[in-house]
């Protein structure tokens, strides 16, 4: 899962379906529209006994393995992804899917300096964040007094949050949160602004923030701590404060490639397509973020591929289609490059996008997109459909006992070139960065006051820092919903 802007027991044996019709394997029935979804049918009740913990695991084993053997992690445009993605492919390939590779240009960011220094009186250095693309400062810095932006719900994010004729030629002090780093630039910019500081909303640590690709990188911009960025604004807000800025930063054109895998059987016009991105961040290994997510898709789609081959089950109804994207964690670039690359007609023929991003937390929660909205926060509904999604997982979860809460489509995962598009989504996570409440610790045990993941985008993100349980709770989410709407399209209208 990219960066906030503004990411059991043994496998019993297959039971057999030969005697089962493939109608009655794929024709579910439908409950009220006040009700959770329609109940499970005969493929999505197989997929879920089949797809186990201990059976997915195996992926995460080897997706460690091939961080530990390519520098420590699996991010996008390295060796690392490159062997995950053969992975994932051969695998596939093996079990009989039509597999394929989608590949596409990337920029690589290497920062050489990153320095803020208070000008005058002593000349305090900063601990300084050089933002990922952002644009470089000319030899020797760029030098200017400080610009206060407003601080309010939505800081720095409209243009009424700089006053007139106040940024020219200045640096902007911005507070981090509400939207993006690039709307914050895009605002300050307009403003007349010749860089951006922005500071942490919490932590001790400076804004590490990240712009989509080199063009978004306007004008110089980087992250402070909150400690230091109130010390700025107070001193700013009683006279002016000048600002040396250096930042040096090469950016590397890279390729890298999605993995894209369906079914040969099922209708063509009813996709139901199931993402989890396979990138890392360069920092670490990302066996939660999200190794987690693309093992339980290879393990479900190889469950599936047994379920309906042979003669058992018969080929599902719909045609499905699993997806690994890489370069998430640089902006969902990979799923953005997918779904731009469609015609009207395809992305019509997707019924559904379903999304899971971290699903095995070491402190989790159990977090189910919101697809209606019903929490009220945030970003809004999703795309006509995304609440019989949500309703449907709720459902699940509520049968098998599992406590559940709302979250919003806030636009850090894969789900959002899709609902950007009028694509129902879903999905599942367990939690980054954010911190458990003490009612959450209630709810779901772990530790009140900790990160969800304390791991996040880290080194220490490694398989031996999963949560087993709540992987295989979430397992048997992608298990149930690819089972239920592989035959299935009528909670949605389709």
């Amino acid at each position: 899962m990219r960066a906030i802007r503004h990411r059991r027991g043994p496998i019993p044996a297959p039971a057999a379906l030969a005697a089962v019709a493939v109608a009655a394997s794929v024709l579910l029935t439908s409950t009220p529209a006040n009700a959770h979804g329609p109940r499970q049918g005969a493929l999505a009740k197989e997929l879920v006994e089949e797809v186990t913990a201990r059976g997915a695991y195996r992926h995460l084993a080897r997706f460690q393995q091939i961080a530990d053997a390519n520098g420590g992690n699996r991010a996008a445009g390295t060796p690392g992804h490159a062997a995950s993605a053969a992975y994932v492919h051969d695998t596939l390939k093996k079990a009989g899917y039509r597999v394929s590779y989608q590949d596409f240009d990337i920029h690589e960011a290497h920062t050489r300096t990153e320095k803020a220094t208070v000008v005058g009186a002593g000349g305090r250095e900063l601990a300084t964040a050089a933002f990922t693309f952002t644009r470089s400062t000319p030899a020797g810095g760029l030098t200017a007094p400080l610009a206060l932006a407003r601080v309010d719900e939505t800081p720095g994010c409209e243009a009424e949050d700089y006053a007139a004729g106040s940024f020219a030629g200045k640096i902007a002090l911005v507070k981090r949160g509400a939207c993006t780093f690039f709307e914050k630039e895009k605002a300050a910019v307009a403003a007349g602004a010749a860089g951006l500081i922005v500071y942490n909303h919490s932590d001790t640590t400076p804004v590490r923030g990240t712009f989509s690709s080199p063009a978004e990188g306007l004008v110089p911009s980087a992250g402070i701590s909150l400690a230091d960025g109130e010390a700025l604004a107070a001193s700013a807000a009683a006279g002016e404060v000048t600002i040396r800025l250096d930042l040096d930063q090469e950016h590397v054109k890279k390729t890298t490639r999605n993995v894209i895998a369906e079914t040969r059987g099922g209708r063509s016009d009813r996709v139901v397509t199931v993402g989890a991105h396979l990138d890392s961040v360069p920092e670490g290994p990302g066996i939660n973020d999200n190794g987690s997510g693309s093992a339980g898709l290879l393990e479900v789609a190889l469950k599936l591929a047994e379920e309906t081959r042979g003669g058992k089950g018969g080929q599902p109804a719909n045609k499905v289609r699993f997806a690994w994207w890489s370069a998430e964690e640089l902006g969902l670039l990979g799923s953005e490059h997918y779904v731009a690359s469609l015609s009207e007609k395809q992305r019509k023929d997707i019924a559904l996008y379903l999304n899971f991003d971290m699903i095995a937390s070491p402190n989790p929660a159990q977090f189910v997109y919101d697809g209606d909205d019903s929490d009220k926060t945030g970003e809004g509904a999703g795309p006509a459909g995304s609440a019989q999604i949500e309703s449907l997982i709720n459902g699940f979860l509520d049968r098998k006992g599992k406590p559940h809460e709302g979250s919003d489509f806030d636009g850090r995962s894969d789900y959002g070139p899709f609902i950007a598009n009028g694509i129902p989504a879903g999905g599942t996570f367990t939690g980054a960065e954010g911190i458990k409440t003490p009612e959450q610790a209630k709810r779901y045990g772990g530790t009140a006051g900790a990160p969800y993941d304390p791991n996040y985008h880290g080194a220490g993100d490694t398989l031996k820092n999963v949560d087993l349980k709540a992987f295989d709770t979430n397992l048997d989410v992608i298990a149930h919903a690819v089972g239920t709407y592989a035959a299935d399209l009528r909670s949605l209208g389709r």
